[in-house]
C-alpha cells in the first residue's frame, strides 16, 4: 500500500474538499452520458419524474434501439452513487430494460434533462464526530400498475451524513399498506445491521440504538407488540426479525410525519417544492452552495 495524499478522483468520482468536509460528484461522467444520448444541448427540467403518469410495461411501441436504452440505464445507475436524487427515477427505468417502450425512453429523456440542469450537483459529506445511525423508510403501496407490487425505499444517516439509500420494487404483493411499510422497515433494519457490523470491524462500534422512522403507525406498533394476529402471519418472518432487533436494544422504530419522511424521496415522484426541500435535507448540493450556517 502507498499513501498518495488526499483523494481527488476515484472510479469517476471527484472529491472536492471544503470547509464543511468534502463533496463527491460525477459531473464529468454525467456529461459523458449526455453525449452518449446526444442530449448535451437539451433543455433542463426541475425534477426527474413526471407526476402525471406512472410507467407501464406495455405502454407504447417498442424502442428502435433497446441496446442504447439499456446502456444509458446502466450508466444512470452508476451515477446514483453520488446522486440519491436520481435513485427513484432510475429504478423505475431499470424495471423495463428487458422490453423498453417509447414511453420509457421519454421518461429516460426527462431524467437526462434533469441531469443536464444539475450536472455539477454532488453528495456533501460533513466533518462530524457523531456515530449515531438514523434511518427513514417508506413504501408506495401497490404502486406498480402492472403487478400491484409496492415500491419501498430507505435512507440511512451516520451522524449527519447520508451513507446508504435504496429504491426497490418489493418481491411480492402486499395485502395492506401496513404490510408494505413493514417490509420496508425489515429491509432498512437489515441494512443498518450490516452497517453496524462494518463499523464494529473498523473499530468504531455504535453503542446507541438505531432509530428507524416510519410514517405508518400500524407498522410502528407491530415492531414492539408481542401479540400475534392472524392477519399478520404472511409477514411473520419480517415481524420476528425486527422485533428481535428491537428487543436486543439495537433498533427503535418510531413514527414520523409525512412532511419529514425523507424516504418518500425514494418511493414516488414529488412536486418541485417538496423535491428540492428533501434534496437539500439529503445533502445533495452544488459545489458553491452554502450549507446550513454557512
Amino acid at each position: 500500500m502507498s499513501d498518495d495524499g488526499k483523494l481527488k478522483y476515484f472510479l469517476g468520482i471527484k472529491v472536492d474538499y471544503n470547509a464543511e468536509g468534502m463533496l463527491l460528484s460525477q459531473s464529468a461522467y454525467a456529461k459523458e452520458i449526455l453525449v452518449r444520448a446526444s442530449m448535451q444541448n437539451c433543455n433542463p427540467v426541475s425534477t426527474p419524474v413526471d407526476l402525471k403518469s406512472k410507467l407501464s410495461q406495455d405502454s407504447g411501441d417498442r424502442v428502435a434501439d433497446p441496446t442504447l436504452y439499456r446502456s444509458l440505464a446502466g450508466a444512470l445507475q452508476y451515477l446514483t452513487l453520488t446522486r440519491p436524487d436520481l435513485q427513484y427515477a432510475v429504478q423505475q427505468l431499470c424495471l423495463f430494460m428487458h422490453d423498453p417502450r417509447v414511453s420509457h425512453l421519454n421518461a429516460m429523456k426527462r431524467v437526462l434533462r434533469y441531469v443536464k440542469g444539475t450536472i455539477t450537483d454532488g453528495l456533501q459529506l460533513y466533518k462530524s464526530s457523531k456515530n449515531t445511525l438514523t434511518a427513514y423508510t417508506d413504501a408506495d403501496w401497490a404502486g406498480c400498475p402492472d403487478t400491484r407490487r409496492s415500491t419501498s425505499g430507505y435512507c440511512v444517516f451516520l451522524g449527519s451524513n447520508l451513507v446508504s439509500w435504496s429504491s426497490k420494487r418489493q418481491d411480492t404483493v402486499s395485502r395492506s399498506s401496513a404490510e408494505a411499510e413493514y417490509k420496508g422497515v425489515a429491509n432498512v433494519v437489515a441494512e443498518t445491521c450490516w452497517i453496524r457490523n462494518l463499523l464494529l470491524e473498523l473499530k468504531c462500534p455504535i453503542s446507541t440504538a438505531t432509530l428507524v422512522y416510519c410514517d405508518n403507525i400500524s407498522a410502528v406498533y407491530l415492531s414492539t407488540n408481542p401479540v400475534k394476529y392472524q392477519r399478520t402471519k404472511h409477514v411473520e418472518i419480517d415481524i420476528h426479525f425486527v422485533r428481535e432487533k428491537v428487543a436486543m436494544g439495537q433498533v427503535r422504530v418510531l413514527h414520523v410525519s409525512s412532511s419529514s419522511q425523507f424516504a418518500e424521496f425514494f418511493t414516488k415522484g414529488l412536486s418541485t417544492l417538496i423535491f428540492n426541500d428533501f434534496k437539500t435535507s439529503l445533502s445533495v448540493r452544488r459545489p458553491n452552495d452554502k450549507t446550513e450556517g454557512g
